[in-house]
């Protein structure tokens, strides 16, 4: 699965799935856009990786980057439009083109339903819908203007398909994420643009230490995987490099599971 040549943005790339996925896109020879909203640090600690890892830049003309440098941060809030906007321009500038999206950036809040705030749901549709559409949105357009292909990939989740109590706003998001893909898949099919969601389950990154800190938890929930563990980023990553190579190239409107097979085992308890 090479991807040399290829420039590619993650957004929230500063740790965990993001982070993992980055460092698996550039192992495969793409240059790589670290998004990130709050963390500059992950993102100096994801570009130090992205270095380690070596290589040339592929690019024949990228003047506004050191000679062999391949990762490039930036930082942008992927609940405004307007930084999304900047973003992407930021990217294209710096390195001159981009061939693949993966919109991994997502928050979730968590409430009864009946005590959701419009502060609460706002935020994690901005992020997790709105934000994805004006990316991939801006994204297209930079592909049409250029008359190149190209690859989208979205960061989804199980809860796209399966209930999670106290997540409504959360679930609302993903599967309207679903269904944005699906459709998207059919209007820019002509343009060869593939779009796709990978939906991880229950996944063993930072925003877990709470869950990882909770034996009695961790067991019931370990208890709902048939494969017996929780999933680790690589995991996500390997699929998402898989769906930006070449040999995806027929695959589009589709949600790949990774989840061990919690999707189709989970009890509520």
């Amino acid at each position: 699965m090479k991807l040399d040549g290829k420039v590619a943005l993650v957004t929230g790339s500063s740790q965990g799935i993001g982070q993992e996925i980055v460092l698996r896109l550039a192992e495969a020879g793409a240059n790589v856009v670290i998004n990130y909203r709050s963390h500059p640090e992950g993102a100096e600690d994801t570009l130090a990786k992205v270095e380690a890892i070596g290589g040339q830049c592929y690019m024949a003309d990228c003047p506004n980057h050191p000679p062999n440098s391949r990762g490039y941060t930036v930082q942008a809030d992927l609940g405004s439009v307007d930084e999304v906007r900047q973003l992407i321009a930021d990217s294209i500038q710096h390195f001159g083109k981009l061939d693949i999206l993966v919109n991994n950036a997502g928050i979730e809040k968590h409430a009864p339903f009946w005590n959701v705030t419009e502060a609460d749901y706002d935020a994690v549709m901005n992020v997790n819908l709105k934000g994805v559409f004006f990316a991939t949105q801006i994204f297209v357009n930079h592909l049409m203007d250029t008359k190149r292909t190209g690859k989208v990939i979205n960061i989804s989740s199980v809860h796209e398909e399966l209930p999670f109590p106290n997540f409504t706003a959360y679930c609302a998001s993903k599967g309207g994420l679903r269904m944005m893909t699906r459709n998207l898949a059919v209007e820019l099919g002509a343009l060869g643009i593939t779009i796709n969601n990978v939906a991880p389950g229950a996944i063993e990154t930072p925003i877990n230490t709470k869950l990882l800190n909770d034996p009695e938890k961790l067991n019931a929930l370990l208890k709902n995987i048939p494969l017996g563990r929780l999933g680790q980023p690589q995991d996500v990553a390997n699929l998402v490099t898989f769906l930006a190579s070449a040999e995806a190239d027929y695959i589009t409107g589709s949600t790949f599971v990774v989840d061990g097979g919690l999707l189709w085992n989970y009890q509520e308890q």
